[in-house]
């Protein structure tokens, strides 16, 4: 029997990657509630938050990129599927696009930067965010990447049952 793709990193059995994306994506999806307070009321504030959210959110993403990197060209049964690449590849064009948001504000300023480009900026990583989510989901409901399936398994063995039999079940 096949056993489920597993994360290599990871912290005991928790995958890290798991761990660490709802920080990214809490600060980009920031970011974009942020600049439409800006846009809303025009005090500089809002703009200022959209700032610190976009750097905090690119960092954090570079962060959850290692995990995900190092599980994704450590084990080939997740290179193998096409939600794993649609998963990365968009997230690394969501990164991209959020930087460039945030080398913006940087240099032009943080109010002038938002109308109108660095808010549309924002709402695109937000959609790339959803579907990019949406992927890494499939991977864990759909494929099982880094699920242990059998009670007490704590690796990618699979668990025997006392009488010699499979503990897991058929993929």
């Amino acid at each position: 029997m096949s056993v489920n793709p597993l994360s290599t990193a990871k912290l005991g059995t928790h995958p890290l990657h798991p761990m660490l994306i709802p920080f990214p994506v809490a600060f980009l999806v920031g970011a974009f509630v942020t600049d439409l307070a800006f846009v809303g009321t025009g005090d500089g504030f809002w703009a200022r938050a959209s700032l610190w959210l976009l750097g905090a959110g690119v960092a954090m993403a570079l962060l959850a990129a290692l995990a995900g990197f190092t599980d994704f060209f450590s084990e080939p049964r997740i290179r193998a599927l096409n939600d794993a690449w649609y998963h990365m590849l968009g997230n690394l064009t969501a990164v991209v696009i959020a930087l460039v948001n945030f080398l913006l504000r940087y240099a032009h300023g943080a109010e002038a930067a938002i109308k109108p480009w660095g808010v549309i900026l924002s709402l695109v990583v937000v959609g790339i965010l959803l579907f990019t989510g949406w992927k890494g989901w499939e991977m864990v409901y759909s494929h099982h990447v880094a699920v242990l399936d059998a009670p007490g398994q704590t690796s990618s063995e699979p668990v025997t049952t006392p009488r010699g039999g499979s503990g897991r079940r058929a993929a």
